[in-house]
């Protein structure tokens, strides 16, 4: 890595010097990070989200039909992308602790950009299945790699917001998918005599790697090894989340000081607030997997075609709205619990709704909700991890993984809940996600009164810093915001 001047040099430079929280400097810092950060990794995202989502898209664009699915073959093919997802999670996110993001995040793009385009080239469902468990392999380090590299950068009340932008492509590439998947499998069927679907895979897939080639270049590493920082911004980088006893990554000089691997999955494994969150987590990614049947629910309410695909839209876009809205206010009001339960309640009695009434436009209106409501509370829990298991940042990356691997195991059964049998009134789906929603808003209270009850001590957290922390960061670190 190359410095303006040596770690060491700058680090005693800077030694004396205080460091003033909401200080000109800071700010002018967190705008630059944010000029660089935030839309990369939204991008990213969006890539990523496109290729594992299109799924659903191909599958009412015309690939059910070329290769004669069944419901079970398509629910196989859905587990199998959340088996590797679920098993190369953990291992994926103690390698980024060891390499500079900007080349690990955007490879990981690039690699699943090529294997997503090779969905085209299959002929069967066994060979879309083994398809979608190398990708799962290849995307299962980006999105708890991408939670841990943001809570390596940002103070705890600064992550919802920037999360919150980073989440909205799930929801935006979740409309744009829409769209295109109508555009694709409509104008372009049987040109060169590839199927529209095919053309979908292909277009977005190699659309990924594409991005890869440039987000790299972009995208900062840590911020003791940013080469575009100078020694007085690479200072306020660390010392600020110093400030709130938040573990950085150190350079490679400095990293005798960090447990190893090993040594940080065992203190993961050993905190209790890890389990909870772990099935909470679990909870909303079981839920969120309606986002696979959005478009066979849409089209149980008459749409077809490219109207069908279109009518996805609207869903999304709420979603869009619930994840900025709730997930900003979470940070100005530094709480994640209550937002939690909120979110997840919305999401509950619009899944109830949306099974007790026979009005398709009121169906279609708290289907929208639903999925808003769902959307909004997934990157709540999953931040929550951040704030509470804060340090060192070998074990908050360990931790990060685990929840999310863990999280993300629920999708395995979860793409089961939505069989066609149960068209048009999907009471199974809808019973399951309910009560999935409502014990995760009950399950948010109680770990809030655990984190009251059995507080995190600041002596119990292994972080070296030049500064100590303020009663309210205390309290902060306490209630995990």
């Amino acid at each position: 890595m190359v410095f303006d001047k040596p770690e060491q040099e700058w680090r005693e430079e800077f030694s004396n010097t205080t460091y003033e929280p909401g200080s000109a400097q800071e700010r002018a810092l967190v705008r630059k990070i944010d000029m660089r950060i935030v839309p990369s990794i939204w991008i990213l995202y969006t890539a990523s989200y496109l290729d594992r989502a299109n799924i659903g898209n191909a599958k009412s664009g015309g690939m059910e039909e070329a290769l004669k699915l069944t419901d079970n073959e398509y629910s196989i093919i859905l587990l199998v992308f959340f088996i590797s997802y679920v098993l190369f999670e953990v291992p994926s996110n103690m390698l980024l602790t060891r390499f500079r993001p900007s080349l690990y995040l955007s490879g990981l793009c690039f690699c699943w950009g090529g294997i997503a385009a090779c969905m085209a080239a299959c002929t069967t469902a066994a060979q879309i299945a083994g398809v979608r468990f190398c990708l799962g392999v290849i995307e299962a380090g980006f999105a708890p790699g991408i939670a841990f590299y943001l809570s390596s950068w940002y103070k705890r009340h600064e992550l919802a917001k920037r999360f919150a932008i980073y989440y909205t492509a799930t929801a935006v590439s979740g409309a744009f998918s829409g769209a295109l998947a109508g555009v694709i499998t409509d104008k372009l069927a049987f040109a060169r005599g590839i199927e529209g679907w095919q053309w979908l895979f292909i277009i977005e897939g190699v659309a990924s790697s594409f991005i890869a080639c440039f987000t790299w270049i972009i995208l900062p590493d840590w911020p003791a090894t940013t080469s575009w920082l100078t020694p007085e911004e690479r200072f306020i980088a660390i010392q600020r989340l110093a400030y709130e006893g938040i573990g950085g990554v150190s350079n490679k000089d400095n990293q005798s000081a960090e447990p190893t691997h090993g040594e940080a999955f065992k203190m993961a494994i050993r905190d209790w607030r890890v389990y909870l969150l772990t099935f909470m987590y679990m909870l909303a990614t079981g839920s969120q997997t309606i986002q696979y049947f959005v478009p066979s629910l849409v089209g149980q309410l008459g749409y077809t075609g490219y109207s069908l695909q279109f009518m996805t839209i609207p869903i999304y876009g709420v979603a869009l709205v619930f994840i900025v809205f709730f997930c900003f206010l979470s940070d100005i009001h530094k709480e994640r619990g209550n937002y939690v339960t909120l979110t997840s309640f919305i999401a509950g009695i619009s899944f109830i709704i949306c099974v007790a009434v026979d009005n398709q436009k009121v169906k279609y209106a708290f289907l929208c909700f639903a999925v808003g409501g769902v959307y909004a509370a997934c990157p709540l829990t999953l931040l929550w991890v951040s704030g509470i298991v804060d340090a060192p940042a070998e074990k908050r990356a360990v931790s990060i993984a685990i929840v999310n691997a863990m999280g993300n195991s629920a999708s395995i059964y979860g793409s089961f809940l939505w069989p066609k049998t149960t068209s048009p009134r999907y009471v199974q789906g809808f019973a399951c996600t309910t009560a999935f929603v409502l014990t995760l808003g009950i399950s948010a209270q109680i770990l809030k009164y655990g984190l009251t009850r059995w507080p995190a001590s600041r002596n119990a957290l292994p972080v070296k810093a030049d500064i100590e922390s303020s009663s309210d960061t205390k309290k902060e670190v306490n209630e995990g915001v």
